[in-house]
Formats: structure tokens, sequence, C-alpha cells
């Protein structure tokens, strides 16, 4: 984390031993440890858990700065995706940024999501009050979204 200070800039709990904390703490998420070569990269999850709804959201996610476009992002977002679509039977998935974060919204749409609409004053976070821009993907889109997410692996391999 030292490596890449920046990477929480735009969450809630801006500090890493405090990130960790509130991730232990919290009981209605599922986290997942980012792995490349067996080394510790990064974080997402699985939040806003809604199975009557068949809706879930992916976020909270971060990876070090080294791991920025290596595909290990690609990656993970393909086995969260493969999963809650294919085994959950999901038909909506959610992302949620700040909207400021440039970067991250460009990897949304790069993934195939759709900008669904900003949520002013959502929340506060250590850069001041955050605007968020909202995303989704739907089971129909699935399909689709799997084959560009296997061909950008594939470009990395």
């Amino acid at each position: 984390m030292a490596e890449s200070p920046e990477i929480l800039r735009y969450m809630a709990v801006p500090e890493f031993e405090r990130w960790f904390e509130w991730s232990l703490a919290v009981d209605d998420q599922i986290p997942f440890t980012v792995l490349v070569a067996g080394r510790e990269v990064g974080s997402t999850r699985y939040l806003s858990i809604e199975p009557e709804h068949r809706r879930v959201e992916i976020g909270a996610t971060w990876l070090v700065r080294s791991q920025w476009s290596t595909g290990a992002n690609v990656e993970t977002k393909l086995l969260l995706l493969e999963h809650a679509f294919e085994r959950w039977g999901a038909m909506r998935v959610e992302f949620k940024t700040d909207a400021r974060n440039l970067r991250t919204r460009g990897s949304l749409l790069a993934l195939g999501a759709r900008f669904d609409g900003v949520f002013r004053k959502h929340m506060l976070v250590t850069a001041g009050i955050r605007d968020s821009a909202w995303y989704s993907l739907l089971d129909d889109d699935w399909p689709a979204v799997k084959e560009r997410l296997r061909a950008r692996l594939e470009a990395h391999a």
C-alpha cells in the first residue's frame, strides 16, 4: 500500500489500516484479495447483495499502481462477473465511483458497463463531498462483455 498511497483517495476510509479494520468489521459484504503471482496487490468485494432482486454491486476495488494496466483488474472483473451472472443468476451488477475518478469511470466504460447517472452529494470522503457516478451491466449484456474481457485478457498474456 505504501507503493500507491493515492489508491484510497476517493474512498470513504482513507488510510489503509482504517480501511482494513472496516473491511473486517463489515458483515454484509464478500471481500476478496487480488493476487498476482502469489503476491497481494489489491482488493475488491461484492457489496449491496440483493438476491431477492438478483442484483449485486462490485466495488471498493483497488490495485497497487504497479498492477495498473497489466490485466489484473480485467481478470478480477471477469471472475467476479462470471460468478455473479452464471452462478448466482444476477440480472444486474452495479458499480459506483467518485464522479471525479476519471480513470475508474473510463475503465467501467471499457468494461462495457453503462453509465446510469450521478448521485449528487452521495457521501463524504477524504477528497471532499463525493458525487457518485453509477454504472451497471445487465445479464443481457453479459455474453458480449465476457467475450470482450477474455479478448482483453489474452492481449495481456
